[in-house]
């Protein structure tokens, strides 16, 4: 699924923090077309496509981070959401590499994303069974629950970011530095949900399985019909 154009205009219309839920959850459920195919040495190539993004997110961050004072606080928002998507293309690639491209939902993409400042939001939706991880599917009740808090995290960051637009070049590059971190911890929870095929798999909730669906009668059979019986 392409991009959606106006991804900007809707988080910045979204002064309350449920607002910035709403966006959050359509952000994630717009999953993109990846740009890579399954490859045999998936894990290299995942390596090397990490460190490309990590560098290319780095640079755009720490570039809209350059003006100073009142100016950079109307970047803070163009830059959230560009590093956002590198990062969110960078795990649907991520997935292709290993041929699970077609896997990826929306709880992968806010987990890969906002897991590793996150937490705790996500303690019963991903799981950690042996050496598996477990991805549960989410009742839009519970993906709100997480956005909320994936909302107040994002507000939290964002009042550090204007702290760091009074000093514009030392500003920048601490946030050109935290990102290329964060896109590298993307990155790693992407390769450890899709480089395993036992991992990711979504798992239906407990008491939210749907009734089993009767199996259709079979073509070129007739039933026969028992005929009354005569004495």
């Amino acid at each position: 699924m392409a991009d959606q154009p106006n991804e900007f205009e809707r988080f910045s219309r979204a002064p309350r923090e449920g607002s910035i839920a709403d966006r959050l959850l359509d952000f994630a459920a717009s999953i993109p077309t990846p740009r890579t195919r399954k490859r045999a040495d998936a894990p290299v190539q995942a390596r090397g496509l990490a460190r490309r993004a990590a560098v290319k997110a780095a640079l755009t961050s720490g570039t809209l981070a350059l003006p100073p004072g009142p100016l950079g606080w109307f970047t803070i928002a163009p830059e959230l959401i560009a590093v956002w998507k590198m990062q969110r293309q960078l795990v649907v690639d991520i997935a292709a590499l290993y041929g699970r491209s077609d896997e990826v939902r929306r709880e992968h993409l806010l987990f890969c994303l906002f897991g590793h400042t996150s937490a705790g939001a996500f303690s019963d939706v991903v799981l950690r069974v042996g050496e598996r991880w477990v991805v549960r599917q989410t009742p839009l009740t519970a993906l709100y629950a997480i956005a909320n808090k994936i909302a107040l995290r994002i507000a939290q960051r964002g009042a550090s970011r204007v702290v760091t637009r009074w000093l514009p070049v030392a500003g920048a590059a601490a946030i050109a530095g935290f990102v290329h971190a964060d896109t590298r911890k993307v990155a790693d929870a992407a390769i450890a949900l899709f480089g395993d095929a036992r991992n990711a798999q979504p798992v239906v909730l407990e008491g939210e399985a749907q009734a089993p669906v009767p199996p259709a009668p079979r073509r070129g059979r007739r039933t026969a019909v028992a005929k009354p019986r005569q004495d």
